[in-house]
């Protein structure tokens, strides 16, 4: 069974004017995010341009990639991963996908704020570490963009003493393994989850809450995996030190 078609039909072509209308995307911005790679160029039938399926999935998932917040380099990161050859299914896979494993969007505050929300003074040196931790981002305009989920937490490292550079190897670690992590998931579920759930006629909305469900458990196996790793890693100290 194929999927709903939340796009064009299979085949179809339509106009700029038609592609604006279902997109909600004005012709400035669509002629520009060509330019930028992250559409393709439009199909040619004489003088006229056309758009498919495949452009109006690659359209969907940049706005969807701006409604997280995403600045425009980050989209254009994100979809130059995506192979020009992916279907429009695949494409809308990315957009399942996206939404519910997204963190909140980080509060814009300011250095009054970020202090009040924190509970205490913070120094330079204490934003330094908050932002090596991925907590706390300063912006151009003197202000912060703060993951409030995390800054408790964060703050409790800065008054256990933690240093600037362990920080940041720490971040380089979560970076590396949370990608590998990411990548991980996202094939089982294009090669397992997708395709079982397509065959037995679910919507997208159905697997968008299949994924909102998993998200929690997946959380509590990694941190049980992780809880495990380190017990065992202390077995392993133990033993060596008593040789």
């Amino acid at each position: 069974m194929s999927l709903p078609q939340t796009a064009t039909e299979a085949g179809e072509l339509i106009s700029l004017e038609e592609l604006t209308r279902r997109t909600g995307i004005s012709v400035r911005n669509i002629r520009f995010y060509t330019t930028r790679g992250l559409v393709p160029a439009p199909i040619r039938k004489g003088r006229s341009g056309y758009y498919s399926s495949d452009h109006l999935a690659r359209l969907e998932l940049v706005r969807e990639l701006q409604a997280h917040g995403f600045t425009l380099a980050a989209i254009e990161r994100y979809v130059a991963k995506i192979p020009d050859d992916a279907s429009p299914e695949t494409i809308a896979l990315h957009r399942t996908l996206l939404a519910p494993w997204m963190a909140e969007l980080p509060e814009t505050l300011t250095r009054k704020e970020l202090t009040k929300r924190a509970g205490r003074a913070l120094s330079d040196d204490d934003l330094d570490t908050l932002n090596a931790l991925g907590i706390v981002f300063p912006t151009k305009q003197g202000r912060y963009q703060v993951a409030l989920a995390h800054l408790s937490v964060g703050v409790s490292l800065l008054d256990l003493g933690m240093p600037t550079d362990a920080a940041l190897a720490a971040q380089d670690i979560f970076l590396a393994h949370g990608r590998a992590i990411a990548d991980e998931l996202t094939d089982l579920f294009k090669t397992k989850v997708w395709p079982a759930y397509v065959e037995g006629g679910a919507t997208p909305d159905q697997i968008r809450e299949v994924v909102e469900r998993f998200k929690p458990v997946t959380v509590a196996a990694l941190v049980a995996a992780y809880e495990s790793a380190v017990n065992e890693t202390k077995r392993e100290t133990v033993a060596r030190r008593a040789r």
